[in-house]
């Protein structure tokens, strides 16, 4: 069997924004729609659930500070937990109150870049984002229905960042700044596989991307060519992190939303990576 079924008793109507956590041995993730945050530790099996006083998409760690920085439905914030306290930093789109943040990456500058959308996913809104160490915000990419990812390669001179809502993988160059050029379309889903949700990078630079629709995660090579699919029994599968103190363990979230006839839908997962390895997360520099 290529998964293990982890924390059942947890069900997300929209599991999403998982983060491994090194300092807590832990993986983490959120349930949007439920607006709940969920921890699983891996050396005990323990679980944590929080309330979230909004949809939250995503939350990274720190690195010089205690506590997160989430992406809820009115913008970046500090999130603490213990109880949860939650201080904002920046709306990055004030003009469009019926959109929110989806998803987020951190690059190895302690950039964090993050995509917003639509919430019911009918109009073309979102953007892409980046929230410096000062927490100045700028915007850098637009035209999307549901953005996705982002994730970057090992040396972090290419950026590829999802529009779900269109079946595309974009690949952006990096410059030695952490700035974006050269947007162009990296990989096109066919109707088959679903559309391409959350991903992440490992270790050799290769590609996972979990397929909203499509029953599973494919790994794909730096030059865009799919070499694995890893099969799961959810259909709606939404994001990828490797995890443990090797980061040889691969966790993957899916969604229970629309799919009441599907028992293991909403459900976490470990996935055989097939003893490949993943990068460590870069945490936020402000």
């Amino acid at each position: 069997m290529p998964y293990t079924l982890i924390a059942p008793q947890i069900r997300c109507q929209l599991g999403e924004g998982l983060l491994w956590s090194a300092r807590e041995n832990a993986v983490y993730w959120v349930d949007i729609i439920g607006q709940k945050l969920h921890r699983y530790v891996l050396s005990s099996a323990d679980t944590t659930s929080w309330s979230m006083p909004e949809k939250t998409g995503w939350i990274v760690e720190r690195r010089d500070r205690p506590g997160f920085i989430a992406g809820m439905q009115s913008g970046f914030v500090e999130l603490t937990l213990d109880p949860v306290t939650v201080r904002h930093i920046a709306d990055p789109e004030p003009h469009l109150p019926g959109n929110r943040m989806n998803d987020c990456c951190v690059d190895r500058r302690g950039h964090l870049w993050a995509g917003t959308m639509d919430v019911p996913i009918e109009q073309v809104t979102g953007s892409l984002y980046r929230l410096d160490a000062d927490h100045n915000v700028t915007h850098h990419d637009s035209d999307y229905l549901i953005t996705n990812g982002p994730a970057f390669s090992p040396a972090c001179d290419r950026m590829y960042h999802n529009d779900t809502g269109r079946s595309v993988v974009y690949r952006f160059d990096v410059a030695a700044d952490g700035s974006l050029s050269n947007k162009r379309e990296f990989i096109r889903f066919p109707e088959a596989w679903g559309v391409p949700d959350g991903m992440t990078v490992d270790a050799e630079g290769f590609l996972w991307i979990a397929q909203w629709g499509g029953g599973g995660i494919s790994r794909f090579t730096p030059e865009g060519q799919r070499d694995r699919f890893v099969p799961l029994p959810a259909s709606q599968i939404t994001n990828v992190v490797f995890a443990g103190e090797k980061l040889d363990r691969l966790f993957a979230t899916s969604a229970a939303d629309g799919k009441p006839d599907e028992a293991l839908a909403g459900s976490l997962f470990e996935v055989d990576a097939g003893g490949v390895k993943g990068l460590a997360p870069h945490l936020f520099a402000g």
